[in-house]
């Protein structure tokens, strides 16, 4: 952390994402476009009567854990004298998920989503919120061509690797005398060890929770599930050949999968799951 960096007008600002969705960019590397001192800059913004409700707004669309009578206390409180706020109060008050505070000599300091970190940027100076905005665009075209091309190749590594084990159950667990209907549940179950092993459910149990979405569940894997995916399926056919039942190839795979998804978070590509 943190992930990369935006430059804008000579300043150097972090961002850091846990899940290639949501982004947050660092409010302190933006604060110090106004002081030297950015972390008053960022309690006098969010002490604003304004700001309040639009990070209230904020949580309230995306975050079902948050406390709105918590934020009601402090809309009536802002712009009095006394009142005060930090990114800590906010957090730990509202139980908020788009402000963080992070620790640390390198990359520490306050993030916020992407969202509230370009109106925390309007607050400092339209025209650095504009710089700012222009090599995040940039920056965004650099990663998803380079995203675009590793998921491309890591899915057809996975289903080159799925062969593999598709041969292995053929071989291993497809006696002559099953119906083709045993047999299909028989690939359908060995392909469904994976999914649970890898992303916690089965095939159906994704398309429950996500209906209306086109494709399967790994075809919204991330880059680190799909390297994972390609050496499972190695994984499980050697275990396959080795005669291990399927609750025991599961807690090895499972095993394996926490193993080397903790290792590529750490990666220097800076992927992370």
């Amino acid at each position: 952390m943190p992930k990369d960096t935006i430059h804008a007008k000579g300043v150097e600002i972090g961002i850091y994402t846990d899940d290639f969705r949501n982004e947050f960019i660092s409010l302190t590397d933006i604060a110090r476009y106004k002081s030297k001192n950015p972390f008053i800059v960022i309690c006098n913004w969010m002490r604003d009567r304004e700001t309040i409700e639009f990070l209230g707004l904020w949580e309230e669309l995306h975050n079902p854990n948050f406390k709105p009578i918590e934020i009601d206390r402090f809309k009536s409180e802002a712009g009095l004298h006394s009142f005060t706020m930090s990114p800590e109060k906010w957090v730990k008050n509202i139980n908020a998920i788009g402000i963080a505070v992070k620790r640390g000599r390198y990359g520490g300091g306050t993030y916020a989503h992407s969202d509230i970190a370009f109106e925390f940027a309007s607050w400092v100076s339209a025209e650095f919120k504009l710089y700012i905005i222009k090599d995040y665009h940039r920056l965004k075209s650099d990663e998803n061509s380079r995203l675009s091309l590793n998921w491309n190749l890591n899915r057809e590594i996975s289903k080159l690797n799925y062969r593999v084990h598709t041969d292995a159950i053929k071989q291993n667990l497809i006696p002559p005398e099953l119906t083709p209907r045993q047999i299909h549940f028989t690939y359908a179950s060995e392909a469904d060890l994976l999914n649970v092993a890898l992303f916690g459910m089965t095939a159906k149990e994704w398309r429950d929770e996500n209906k209306g979405k086109d494709g399967n569940i790994r075809d919204y894997a991330m880059i680190n599930q799909l390297l994972v995916l390609a050496n499972i399926e190695s994984y499980n056919a050697i275990l396959i050949g080795q005669g291990k039942s399927q609750s025991e190839r599961l807690v090895l795979l499972r095993e394996m999968v926490k193993v080397q998804l903790k290792s590529l978070s750490r990666g220097e590509d800076g992927l992370m799951v």
